[in-house]
């Protein structure tokens, strides 16, 4: 990170012999061998594993370091090996999720980046908590620093991005924050200081960044401006991780888009025969050292941009493709990556075999884009992009994505069988990360014929995402599993099932022979951590009282609990007994989906049963139900989706004006938290009722008699209404604990619960796109 030496201005015979020179050394580029996707993920994972066993001295907030966890992260998220991803997690925890000491110091936000990126995959607030607390605090008080001048008072001019090799440490952190949290204040700032910076450093006939502003007017020994390959590898590096995350329909993306295609073509003319670039761009001549980082950064730049669509596939891809067999070519039979220019060193001299932590993190960065591009051109028409469009003014995180290849569904939500894709593999369209997904048999019990994965949507967005057939990838990591239903023999046979946000379970008949419970109400399990706990609950036994990860103090009784159904008569609500049949579609890691069966009951002089598929999917709350109610009657059945209000003040009950959706935030029971529920409907309801008829009446002392559970209900609060053809229901109903971290008040609860129901009716568009 310190500015190189400067350079004598030279005579024009040496100007002129430099210019020869560097329009000499551009390679010809039509023999670059093709390397196969497993060779490239292999040296990849040479790589990494060399680096793993082999950890930087420095310290692990430090920017050095924080470079080397970009790529290892994006080796994650192409490797069939945990051990990358798991290593990174458990050294950011043992940091606590920190950034470095300074405040404004863009060096020490880089390592934010990693913390961001493994938030977006477990979704644990405590890895970006002190990040947005850093940035949050930079937002509240920016510095009050505004000249980019290095000379002057030391350390001051560091406290915006003022260096070019910022570009790759601040931007891009402040994006990932914003592609975490949709906190619009992030992207704003990471826009505007990326161009405040650039208004200064970049010369716009060079399209090259200098290193800083005591570089502005230095000169190399054949009369061109010095411009440090490692330093502009920061910023097209830097540019590529910006665009990864700017949505493309924010009106500044065109215009970062033209500077990196730009820079890109400036780069490619600077490429040396062997494929890599000197210390110097424009002076290579008079820096003979191979030089690996900065060339990492342009391999990752210029295949990325091709695999864009940004880039001549046929000029860049095979740029790119000699630059990464010239970084093939620095890495020792171990794995040791070699040819580092090391911090502080002179780009003239240093060891063939010095490496640093950094240009790890630039070679597997620029393997993880070739991989891509390799893989996809091993794929040929076996390969399809998606895009995903979301319609609201609103963002969507965790946004499920269904799709068939056999069974129902038409047009874009079917993966063509003339593509050849048979087991889907999904690729996020603005990298190379292989994301979770998961292919089940759906509702026609075809193999395979159900394929769901996740996307975050800004508002208004469009997002690609690429699938390609599982047998042109050599490995595909193992999703996190953030759902899972099971029944639980061990407990009278009750079914109880999560996402990462909630939990529930519902009765079997098996528990009125055991306990003498009826109750076809739904049960709410409060968690505090992303990770499952069902089993953990069960496997303990004392589910009543919370040991870290939460508890049941949910008391369903007879009352609908959360998203029960009953009958209704025009007066008075029927209900099933408790659960007689279970059927298993899928469980886990997006989405699990179970059937129910409930016997015929008497519902007002008609018999009534009901079968009803379950579905829940990671990152949601709210759980899907699917009811088919049979009954020996041609009119249709006006049916009572109802929660249970408890016995008690405080609790807060809010009822939508359009009738499709209601909430209720229970009272602080002792000091368990609060408890949210919700229920909402695909259509608008014909009226909410309060019912009380269905529930027994407690004395004072029975209630003072109350053991572990919360308080019981009294009431149900019920929305009414009329089942479709076939007597077919749709609705969704979720719950949340103030103590769970993700709703923390009703407030809260109530925006979540609206945001739902109006995305459950302005559903994303999809449309294949292009290969």
């Amino acid at each position: 990170m310190n500015p190189h030496v400067s350079r004598r201005v030279p005579s024009l015979g040496l100007l002129l012999l430099g210019l020869a020179l560097v329009r000499s050394v551009v390679p010809a580029r039509a023999d670059v061998p093709e390397p196969t996707p497993s060779e490239v993920l292999g040296v990849m994972e040479r790589v990494g594993d060399w680096q793993l066993a082999n950890p930087s001295k420095h310290d692990p907030k430090d920017w050095t370091v924080a470079a080397g966890y970009t790529g290892l992260m994006a080796l994650a998220g192409i490797s069939g090996k945990d051990t990358y991803q798991e290593a990174l997690r458990a050294s950011s925890a043992a940091q606590g999720w920190k950034l470095g000491p300074r405040l404004y110091d863009a060096d020490d936000h880089c390592v934010g980046q990693t913390y961001a990126e493994l938030y977006l995959a477990y979704r644990d607030r405590a890895m970006i908590e002190p990040l947005r607390e850093r940035f949050d605090a930079v937002l509240a008080k920016p510095s009050s620093i505004t000249s980019y001048d290095f000379t002057q008072k030391p350390g001051d001019a560091r406290e915006i991005w003022s260096w070019c090799d910022s570009l790759f440490m601040g931007p891009p952190t402040w994006m990932r924050l914003y592609a975490a949290t949709g906190d619009a204040r992030s992207m704003d700032f990471a826009v505007s200081q990326w161009w405040k910076t650039t208004d200064f450093l970049y010369d716009r006939q060079e399209h090259l960044y200098s290193r800083d502003s005591t570089f502005l007017n230095r000169h190399e020994a054949n009369g061109r401006k010095v411009f440090w390959s490692r330093g502009n590898g920061w910023v097209i590096a830097g540019l590529v991780r910006m665009l990864q995350y700017l949505p493309e329909n924010h009106p500044d993306r065109a215009r970062f888009e033209r500077l990196f295609t730009d820079m890109a073509a400036k780069v490619v003319e600077c490429q040396q025969p062997d494929g890599l670039w000197r210390a110097s761009l424009l002076d290579p001549a008079s820096y003979p050292l191979k030089e690996a980082s900065g060339s990492g950064f342009y391999v990752y730049a210029l295949a990325w941009g091709v695999n864009q669509g940004l880039l001549d596939r046929e000029r860049y891809g095979a740029a790119a493709l000699l630059g990464w067999k010239g970084l093939v070519s620095c890495v020792a039979p171990d794995g040791r990556l070699t040819h580092v220019q090391p911090v502080g060193y002179d780009p003239r001299h240093f060891p063939d075999d010095a490496t640093e932590v950094y240009g790890v993190g630039s070679f597997l960065l620029a393997g993880s884009e070739i991989y891509r591009l390799q893989v996809l051109e091993a794929a040929g028409s076996h390969h399809l992009t998606l895009g995903i469009t979301n319609p609201s003014p609103f963002r969507r995180t965790s946004q499920t994505i269904e799709l068939h290849l056999a069974g129902p569904g038409q047009g874009s939500a079917v993966i063509p069988a003339w593509s050849g894709i048979k087991a889907p593999v999904a690729i996020d369209g603005n990298g190379s990360r292989i994301i979770d997904s998961q292919a089940y048999g759906g509702p026609q019990d075809t193999e395979g014929s159900t394929f769901v994965f996740q996307v975050d949507l800004a508002p208004g967005e469009t997002r690609r995402v690429t699938l390609v057939d599982r047998s042109f990838l050599p490995a595909v990591p193992a999703p996190l599993v953030k759902t899972f239903v099971r029944q639980v023999p061990e407990r009278f046979n009750d079914v109880a099932w999560e996402s990462d946000l909630a939990a529930h379970r519902v009765y079997h008949l098996d528990l009125i022979k055991g306990e003498g419970t009826t109750s076809s109400g739904i049960d709410v399990w409060s968690k505090s951590i992303r990770g499952l706990v069902v089993d953990e609950f069960y496997r303990r036994g004392d589910y009543h009282n919370d040991h870290g990860h939460g508890l049941d103090d949910y008391r369903v009784g007879k009352s609908r609990g959360c998203g029960g159904l009953g009958i209704w008569d025009g007066t008075a609500l029927h209900v099933s007994s408790n659960f007689s049949g279970y059927r298993l579609v899928t469980t886990g890691p997006v989405r699990s989906r179970f059937e129910l069966t409930y016997d015929a009951w008497d519902a007002g002089g008609r018999k009534v049963s009901e079968k009803r598929i379950l579905t829940i999917d990671a990152g949601s709350p709210f759980t899907r139900a699917d009811s088919v109610l049979s009954s020996d009657g041609a009119q249709p059945l006006t049916a009572g989706i109802g929660i249970g209000l408890r016995h008690g003040a405080g609790n807060t009950l809010t009822l939508d004006p359009s009738r499709r959706w209601f909430s209720y935030w229970q009272a602080e029971d002792r000091d368990r938290g609060h408890i949210g529920c919700a229920v909402v409907l695909t259509s608008p309801c014909d009226a909410f009722v309060r019912e009380s008829g269905t529930l027994p009446k407690l004395t004072e002392a029975q209630l003072m008699a109350i053991g572990d559970e919360g308080l019981p209900p009294e009431a149900n609060e019920l929305a009414l209404v009329q089942t479709g053809e076939g007597g077919a229901l749709t609705y969704y109903f979720g719950s949340a604990w103030s103590k769970g971290g993700e709703f923390r008040d009703s407030a809260g609860w109530e925006a979540a619960v609206s945001s739902f129901a109006e995305a459950a009716t302005s559903p994303v568009t999809l449309a294949w796109i292009g290969k």
